[in-house]
């Protein structure tokens, strides 16, 4: 069974899960101006798109359910129509009411509410529900003892769908919103659509992604001028024949399909953005509004999961955190520095498996150090994911008594005393009236480092961007391989390859991998990872999903590190984790069933890997 954890963050910066939250301080009128004619069509178009699967779901599908001799072919294909007809909406849906649109095709594992990391006793599991539950049911083979529960979540899909169709029915579309939606369904298709994300049983992937599109070049064609130069149009058409030609999940060359098709098409979306009258407004999020593509240099936004705009990165912050980042003097004994661990030329790890307690040599740390390049293009750090942003994380390890054992009020006595401090932090804190250094300004500059440590800058990249001879054919292959049939890019999401869902960037996963004590003792380790800090047992052994970028760098590999090389992790993933290795765990989220990976696929995976690393 393919499920994974979900966490879902809220963004302190005031990012709601269900949108986002522009800065326009006029955005209440803003949005509820007189709809346009194009506005009104579309918003039809879209309600008459959701009353359509509504009923499909209702009168065909439950219809082949509740069959007394149940002809599995044809439920599966009432499923994978009822999927089609989702996707037509998608794009709508996801934007404008993303918690409804969750009841309909939402992971299938159990979500955290009250997710309150000071209070684990607040949290519980929400069960799940939607098509991808539903695939469950009826993929890989039918069982007629489930029929019950079957017509169960079927009732409830349509139930919620009777919701979404409310929610359209009172809301309004403006050309901006229905703009910026329509760009990001082209980045859900490329980080989640064609690579099995949704649909990991049935694997329809190409022709869901090319029904996305048609409702796109539906809808935009209201925006495209006969006058204009524009050849959106003619791309989303290119992409759509493509898909429709190449429908095999294992066969599709999928970097083709991004560079050739789905990049031009998110660019024309983007230029007409740029030309659209009215106004201007932005959303504080990850991923900037103003991209052509997911894989421009500046797409992302480090700034995206601060406490706040006061703790914004500057230069003057990340010259005072890199100066802090070196310095023995704030841990305890004056011995370890937050470099001591997170070395450059490791990619800012230690090439530990664990590094020790700071007061004793041969006592080992409770986990693996992970990298910091990227660290700030994901929300929720540790391992555990137990703090929300990178200056709780930074004041976690200065105060942890086995890794640095500091004490802000000795910090900051310290720098207090220390001119050129002085001098750095009045640079970098020249709003704050009060004399005194603060402990928030040691954290945030020192975050602020950690977020000047953003890269996306590898081969990868480049070739993203348009230059064909950045990769080699074999590296092609392996990403291809990655983002199919190895389904590791379910997990490691492309651009930045770590844990949070494209395309609104605000949730992250975790994933129960099930990882050995040791190499040679194929005994769970008893880590009990992210179910310490929010106690829901479902969670039990969940762990974050790190990047892989830069991983030629960062062995040894895990939370444990109990990997020393690439390859080691390929064949536990090639055997389906805990299950591969004969670990009873109940709960895993990787799926079981064996890869069934060549040795030469293997190898041009991890080639591309390496193409990941930062320059």
């Amino acid at each position: 069974m393919y499920k994974k954890v979900v966490i879902v963050f809220i963004l302190l910066t005031g990012l709601l899960i269900a949108g986002f939250v522009p800065y326009n301080t006029d955005y209440n009128k803003t949005v509820q101006h007189k709809p346009s004619q194009r506005e009104r069509k579309i918003r039809k178009e879209v309600l008459k798109q959701v009353i359509s699967f509504r009923n499909y779901v209702n009168d065909t599908f439950f219809t082949e359910i509740s069959k007394k001799n149940t002809d599995i072919q044809k439920l599966r294909d009432a499923f994978l129509q009822s999927r089609l007809l989702f996707k037509k909406f998608e794009w709508a849906a996801t934007y404008f009411a993303a918690d409804l649109t969750a009841r309909l095709n939402g992971p299938p594992v159990q979500e955290i509410e009250n997710a309150d990391l000071l209070d684990s006793s607040l949290a519980r599991g929400v069960d799940p529900m939607g098509l991808q539950v539903i695939e469950q049911l009826i993929y890989p083979e039918y069982d007629a003892a489930n029929k019950e529960v079957l017509i169960s979540k079927v009732g409830h899909l349509v139930l919620n769908t009777n919701y979404l169709i409310d929610y359209f029915s009172d809301h309004q579309f403006a050309d901006w919103r229905i703009l910026d939606a329509a760009k990001l369904e082209i980045f859900r298709i490329i980080a989640l659509g064609i690579t099995g994300y949704d649909n990991g049983l049935s694997l329809n992937s190409m022709e869901e992604s090319a029904a996305s599109l048609k409702s796109l070049r539906d809808m935009l064609v209201y925006y495209v001028h006969k006058k204009s130069k524009t050849f959106l149009l003619q791309d989303l058409n290119d992409a759509i024949v493509y898909l429709h030609r190449h429908p095999g999940f294992v066969s599709f060359d999928r970097a083709e399909f991004i560079t050739r098709y789905a990049n031009k098409i998110s660019s024309g979306i983007a230029q007409i953005q740029k030309t659209l009258a009215g106004p201007d407004i932005r959303y504080n999020r990850m991923l900037r509004q103003d991209v052509n593509t997911l894989f421009d240099t500046d797409a992302f936004n480090v700034n995206a999961f601060t406490p706040g705009p006061a703790f914004h990165i500057t230069a003057a912050k990340v010259e005072l955190g890199e100066k802090l980042f070196y310095d023995v003097s704030l841990s305890g004994t004056g011995t370890r520095s937050c470099a001591s661990c997170h070395q450059p030329d490791k990619a800012f790890t230690d090439g530990l498996a664990k590094n020790t307690d700071i007061h004793i040599p041969s006592k080992l740390l409770e986990r693996n150090v992970p990298t910091l390049i990227n660290a700030a293009l994901q929300s929720n750090y540790f391992f555990d994911m137990r703090a929300l942003t990178l200056e709780d994380q930074v004041s976690d390890v200065i105060n942890n008594k086995a890794e640095m054992d500091g004490s802000m009020e000795a910090i900051i006595k310290y720098v207090s005393a220390d001119k050129t401090y002085k001098s750095l932090f009045a640079k970098a804190f020249p709003a704050i009236k009060e004399k005194t250094i603060s402990s928030d300004e040691v954290t945030n500059a020192l975050a602020s480092y950690v977020r000047s440590l953003t890269k996306l800058n590898s081969r990868f990249d480049e070739y993203m961007q348009g230059f064909d001879q950045a990769l080699s054919n074999r590296e092609i292959n392996g990403f291809n391989l990655f983002m199919g049939k190895a389904k590791c890019a379910t997990c490691h999401f492309i651009p930045l390859f770590n844990g949070i869902t494209p395309p609104k960037y605000i949730t992250s996963e975790t994933e129960v991998l099930g990882v050995p004590l040791s190499l040679t003792d194929s005994t769970l380790d008893p880590d009990p990872g992210y179910y310490d800090v929010i106690g829901v047992d479902s969670y039990r052994f969940a762990f974050k999903i790190p990047t892989i970028r830069n991983s030629v760098k960062t062995a040894p590999y895990m939370h444990n590190g109990v990997y020393q090389t690439l390859e080691q992790v390929m064949e536990f993933y090639d055997k389906g984790g805990a299950a591969g290795l004969g670990i009873h765990l109940p709960n895993q989220t990787l799926p079981t069933e064996p890869l069934h990976l060549t040795e030469t696929e293997k190898e041009d995976i991890i080639a591309f890997i390496k193409s990941l690393e930062s320059k």
